[in-house]
């Protein structure tokens, strides 16, 4: 009887255990789920961060996928900085397919955004792949280039749209402008 009396005891005592920690794990658990969503309100889902590196991918594909790294990164640091700024849109993808209507004519923040091309999958799979490194070095790893951290256009060296910018650079085949400095 002693023995019985001993293992009940036991027994008791080892489900006290049992609820007790799994009660103080579940209010640790609630208490840091609730600290994340108040302290980090920029938190993105998994299948968020990926839809946000398929579009900066595809934007450094289609502006940049034959200019060097430094090319590539140019591209998509304006994209970030656009991002930042706040004007251009709310999030990468919303910059990057952005429209506007200007004169009546839908105008893209990225020409090849309002081209059908927009729609169709890369053609050279070692562009693409090589703009998807550059998309998770300047999305996930924060990478920039000093040079371009007020960088918010660009365009192809061939072509001279006169803008009313303060030019920074060149690199590879575009020109990098910055808003002009109010005096």
């Amino acid at each position: 009887m002693e023995k019985a009396v001993r293992i009940a005891t036991y027994i008791v005592g080892l489900l006290i255990v049992v609820f007790l920690v799994q009660g103080i794990t579940l209010a640790k658990m609630v208490k840091l789920r609730s600290d994340t969503l108040v302290t980090a309100p920029d938190v993105v889902s998994i299948k968020t961060r990926e839809k946000q590196l398929e579009c900066m991918a595809m934007n450094i594909y289609r502006e940049a996928g034959y200019e060097p790294f430094e090319g590539k990164v140019a591209v998509a640091q304006v994209t970030m900085n656009r991002v930042k700024d706040g004007r251009f849109g709310d999030d990468v993808c919303g910059v990057i397919y952005k429209k506007n209507v200007v004169m009546d004519k839908v105008v893209c923040q990225f020409s090849w955004a309002c081209d059908s091309a927009a729609k169709t999958r890369p053609i050279n799979n070692t562009a693409y792949q090589e703009s998807m490194a550059v998309a998770k070095k300047v999305l996930l790893e924060g990478f920039s280039l000093d040079i371009l951290k007020h960088a918010l256009y660009y365009h192809a060296n061939y072509v001279n749209p006169q803008w009313p910018l303060d030019k920074i650079g060149q690199i590879g085949n575009h020109i990098f402008y910055k808003q002009k400095e109010r005096k």
